[in-house]
């Protein structure tokens, strides 16, 4: 069932959470894989000069270029700084998945606290597993030293040199300031990508915005349903003849605290991790972007050379042809990427947002059973009161 024949509501379409979800069919099941990570057991080491953490990296895998069919080394996070800078640098016309970032924003979690490790975890765990499941940055050979390689192999490795966009230090600003100016020969279907990741971009940041927003506002709400519940409790005691009443309000209010509760809980995990994620991809696709026209703009200024000089056209001729050929492979790679990330960024939303809506319908069903329930028993008690009194 599509989307829209789903948003196309009929009174036989069941309202339950657990049948609507059945109404959604995904892409079809994953192929066969034969590469597993999962990056768990976080473990903090504290020096004279600095607190950090380490995480497990476990691999399993049945390839035949691994001499091992499993592999358990510990990482620190800028271990896997070091793969990503070195992944860009392989392959810089790629759309290399993102880390979280080094620092959080400021009012959200307290570094080195359980919740800020475990979401990190996540987040080095989804980062190591889209790069398996990537058909070329699978096979990168730092990559594989990064999953196989012990502690001092690692070091000795990273010391080889810094690659090329660490020492421009990492950022997608760094690499759009080496682009100056309109990029004369760019494919129309760059133009369309670039202006499409424009309007991705403003969306996706102002979702990210009100989803934190709401997000604290909930949990605004649940701190004081938590002291809304007990006031009723208090006052029952001093209130002999609507003393039940009273409580049964406090257990209703207990009751949808804690489905609130859940609902912030399906929010943290599900909706703003996946959000953010793609904050950080819009940021990664321009820097990609900005790169392809490098490279073009590269080919466009030996093309304008070549044509102001009479000498030496041999040479030129040679170099342009190369760059030509560059040009070609940035633009084929960035193309096969795209496809691959749109269709996996529609199938995240898909899926996160109709997480989202099972969560809320569980939760808005929750708490209309638990007081419609109270009800109930109100109508039940005020009817016995009638008959009582109705009596000679």
């Amino acid at each position: 069932t599509s989307l829209a024949e789903v948003n196309s509501f009929s009174p036989s379409m069941p309202i339950s959470p657990s049948s609507m979800i059945n109404q959604y069919k995904f892409e079809d099941e994953p192929e066969l894989r034969d590469l597993f990570i999962t990056v768990d057991d976080p473990e903090s080491h504290i020096t004279a000069i600095e607190t950090f953490i380490t995480y497990r990296v476990v691999t399993k895998t049945s390839r035949s270029e691994f001499d091992s069919s499993e592999y358990e080394v510990r990482r620190r996070y800028q271990d896997f700084l070091w793969l990503k800078s070195k992944l860009e640098e392989a392959h810089p016309t790629l759309i290399i998945p993102p880390l979280p970032e080094k620092f959080i924003m400021r009012g959200m979690v307290e570094r080195f606290s359980d919740e800020f490790i475990e979401t990190r975890r996540k987040a080095l765990h989804k980062f190591l597993n889209r790069i398996a499941d990537h058909p070329t940055l699978t096979f990168n050979e730092d990559f594989k030293i990064f999953l196989t390689a012990q502690a001092w192999e690692l070091s000795s490795h990273k010391k080889q040199g810094p690659g090329l966009l660490s020492r421009m230090g990492q950022t997608v600003r760094a690499v759009a300031s080496s682009v100056r100016g309109a990029v004369k020969n760019r494919p129309g279907m760059f133009t369309e990508i670039n202006n499409y990741m424009e309007t991705f971009s403003q969306k996706i940041n102002l979702l990210d915005k009100i989803a934190h927003r709401i997000y604290k506002e909930e949990r605004d709400y649940f701190n004081e349903m938590k002291e809304y519940g007990p006031i009723h409790t208090l006052w029952s005691a001093s209130e002999e003849d609507i003393a039940d009443s009273l409580k049964g309000i406090a257990s209703c209010i207990d009751r949808c605290c804690k489905a609130t509760e859940k609902r912030m809980a399906g929010l943290s995990e599900n909706l703003l991790p996946i959000l953010h994620e793609y904050v950080l991809y819009s940021e990664i696709l321009m820097g990609v972007l900005k790169r392809r026209d490098q490279i073009q703009g590269e080919l466009d200024s030996k093309v304008d050379a070549l044509a102001n000089r009479k000498t030496e056209k041999d040479l030129f001729s040679e170099e342009i042809g190369k760059l030509e050929d560059k040009v070609e492979r940035a633009n084929n790679a960035l193309k096969a990427d795209w496809d691959r990330w749109k269709q996996n960024m529609q199938c995240d939303m898909r899926s996160t947002f109709t997480n989202v809506a099972e969560n809320n319908l569980r939760f808005y069903e929750e708490c209309l059973a638990t007081w419609e329930s109270f009800l109930a028993s109100q109508s039940v008690d005020l009817h016995v009161e009638e008959d009582s009194e109705d009596r000679p």
